[in-house]
């Protein structure tokens, strides 16, 4: 079993920036495939990005590219999303999602709330 327990979140007025932690337990790091998610009101839950056991492989979703940077120490345990220029749209909860390549994330974090005022 892993635990994902996020932080970071926030209110943010357009154009500033937060970061997202995400810190995993019960499972050795670099063997999870880790990623980003996330939902607003009344929408689905859709993808951020992602990032390959080692870090060295990412994917965005075309909303966040050149805004948003996913990262992660695997000393610490710790996945991050280095988020800039944020927009009213990118206001959502954020969940953070463990898994193994080509089989899908399935262990979530709580998700933790990004607002990003006018």
């Amino acid at each position: 079993q892993v635990r994902l327990v996020e932080s970071g979140g926030g209110l943010v007025q357009t154009g500033g920036s937060l970061r997202l932690s995400c810190a995993a337990s019960g499972r050795t790091f670099n063997t999870l495939h880790m990623g980003w998610f996330r939902q607003a009101p009344g929408k689905e839950r859709e993808f951020v990005s992602s990032i390959s056991c080692s870090g060295i492989s990412t994917d965005y979703a075309d909303s966040v590219k050149g805004r948003f940077t996913i990262s992660r120490d695997n000393a610490k345990s710790t996945m991050y999303l280095q988020m800039n220029s944020l927009k009213p749209e990118d206001t959502a909860v954020y969940y953070c999602a463990a898994g193994q390549p080509s089989h899908g994330f399935f262990y979530w974090g709580q998700g933790t709330q990004v607002t990003v005022s006018t």
